[in-house]
């Protein structure tokens, strides 16, 4: 089968690859008919991170059951399926804390499960998922081509974005200001929306991502960042800053913006994969009571709560997909996204 390798800096290629077999009993083959490329995908194709030898890469993948290990129970042959970007068995404490990232049997796809079989990535045509019944969730049944991308995102970006808002305790009435006008920002207007804020802000130089970010919810766009940025939110919010910020991107610069822009006694939810060192600053926080909370979102937790909505059509976030190729264009995938040529990109085997 193809799936894509990550060589080094910008240097991703699609290789041929040995078809995943299964190994433990209770692992399934899912081939993929749709996966997509995200932000953190980024750091190792920029070189932020290393990249010590070509590797599988990929973490976000929808697609149909080809064949189940002996000891699934729930998962079955022929069904379309969502996988979080990680591995997990939910049944683990920590899963059933609803802190699937953090399974005690999981894992993440592109390396070895627990038992030493290859879980592939998820940028690729076929997947051994190891932990079938924790891992997959089905959907009730087969979606429409325009269902899935939106099924798609609950594999991570909607799913990020609902942990950012459910992290900093957004509730009916909630000033929100959202960092980030990524994929993630964007669906955490979403969530912010759906748990039922008064007052959206953007904080988006992008115009195009601007009217999404319109369209899904928010109220206000603040283009200003630093400083300016900071002093526009809180002139916004009766000089003191919003109820709750959403922390979207995970640099040093984005989660200062989000801790000034919080009033005294806020909450900051942050989910932006931290980059470049970004540290908390403890006495500001101990002085102004803003709190911090969040981190790598346990998304497989919430795919049930969310798969009806996006199925049903109450919230549309398949709409930050603003480019699709096929999975033989995984380079220039990889260098829309790099030169913000587009917001998100979806790949079809």
């Amino acid at each position: 089968m193809r799936a894509t390798v990550i060589h080094g800096e910008r240097d991703i290629r699609l290789e041929e690859v040995p078809h995943p077999q299964l190994s433990t009993g209770i692992d399934a083959i899912v081939r993929v008919t749709a996966a997509c490329v995200c932000g953190s995908d980024l750091w190792p194709y920029r070189g932020v991170t290393a990249t010590d030898g070509p590797h599988r890469i990929g973490h976000e993948f929808v697609g149909v059951v080809e064949e189940v290990g002996d000891q699934v129970s729930t998962i079955k042959v022929g069904d379309f399926v969502i996988a979080p970007f990680y591995d997990c068995d939910m049944t683990c404490i920590n899963c059933l804390n609803g802190v699937s990232t953090s399974c005690l049997h999981g894992g993440w796809w592109g390396s070895d499960d627990r038992a030493g079989s290859f879980a592939d990535g998820g940028q690729g045509e076929y997947v051994r998922v190891p932990h079938a019944d924790g891992t997959l969730v089905a959907t009730p049944q087969y979606p429409t081509p325009q269902q899935i991308p939106g099924l798609l995102t609950l594999s991570d970006v909607m799913g990020t974005g609902h942990h950012a808002a459910l992290s900093a305790g957004v509730t009916p009435g909630s000033t929100v200001v959202v960092v980030g006008d990524g994929a993630v920002g964007l669906c955490a207007i979403i969530a912010a929306k759906r748990l039922g804020a008064s007052r959206i802000v953007a904080m988006s130089r992008h115009a195009d991502r601007q009217a999404l970010a319109r369209e899904f919810g928010a109220t206000d766009i603040v283009e200003s960042r630093g400083d300016e940025g900071v002093a526009a939110i809180t002139e916004m919010f009766d000089g003191i800053g919003a109820d709750c910020v959403l922390e979207c991107v995970g640099t040093q610069e984005s989660m200062d913006q989000a801790i000034r822009s919080a009033r005294p006694g806020g909450m900051v939810g942050y989910v932006g994969v931290p980059n470049g060192g970004a540290e908390l600053p403890i006495r500001r926080l101990f002085n102004t009571n803003v709190g911090v909370n969040g981190g790598v979102a346990p998304v497989r937790n919430y795919i049930e709560e969310l798969l009806p909505e996006v199925l049903s059509g109450a919230i549309q976030p398949g709409k930050v997909f603003d480019l699709q190729l096929p999975l033989d264009e995984v380079a220039e995938a990889y260098a829309a996204m790099d030169e913000r040529r587009a917001t998100k990109v979806l790949l079809t085997p």
